[in-house]
């Protein structure tokens, strides 16, 4: 059986809901409904605009997928339940990231300061109180808040700590693809490869 373009749509990290600005239609009618061409092998263009219609709401979404993620909403589908408190949900990974409250994992942590969270959105929000602006004005108050364990040497960044540690763990992650030789901070690595030249 061939696949129509229709079936081969995947959701992607960039697909959005679209709630503003956009023409509402009746419950079940479908905007691309024509006498055109609908499928890429007949010699439709998509144009990059095309909208899936909730048959329900009339809600629209840009992605296929989008729509059918939305569709729970009116079906009251959960099929998944938490071993730990009940509490049911429409798609695994709700469920998956609800666990985390339960077990204590926080996977995601800041670069900047090691904090970590257990939803990258959470994350992403926390990022935000690290600007550049806070970065620069340490450059004038000389504030060092990231500090070494092993030689208490501080930093005025995490990212530098974390250049620095390597030198008490020995590692050495970056290696010259012409000899060999392997170094622990990337600008050695470069400094190296010019003696190649």
């Amino acid at each position: 059986m061939r696949k129509t373009s229709e079936d081969c749509l995947t959701l992607s990290p960039d697909c959005k809901v679209e709630d503003e600005d956009i023409t509402q239609y009746s419950p079940g009618e479908n905007p691309t409904t024509s006498n055109e061409p609908q499928t890429v092998r007949d010699g439709a263009v998509l144009p990059t605009d095309q909208r899936f219609s909730c048959t329900e709401c009339g809600k629209r979404y840009h992605c296929k997928s989008s729509l059918n993620v939305h569709k729970k909403i009116h079906t009251g589908e959960k099929p998944h339940s938490c071993s730990e408190c009940g509490k049911c949900f429409s798609f695994k990974w709700h469920l998956d990231t609800h666990q985390r409250l339960h077990t204590g994992e926080k996977p995601y942590s800041c670069s900047e300061c090691g904090k970590c969270f257990s939803q990258n959105s959470n994350l992403y929000i926390h990022q935000r109180s690290h600007t550049d602006l806070v970065k620069h004005q340490r450059s004038h108050t000389g504030e060092k808040p990231h500090s070494c364990a092993e030689c208490g040497k501080c930093f005025s960044s995490k990212f530098g700590l974390d250049i620095h540690q390597t030198l008490h763990t020995g590692e050495k992650p970056y290696s010259c693809p012409e000899c060999g030789k392997c170094f622990s901070q990337k600008p050695h690595l470069y400094t190296h490869q010019r003696s190649h030249t």
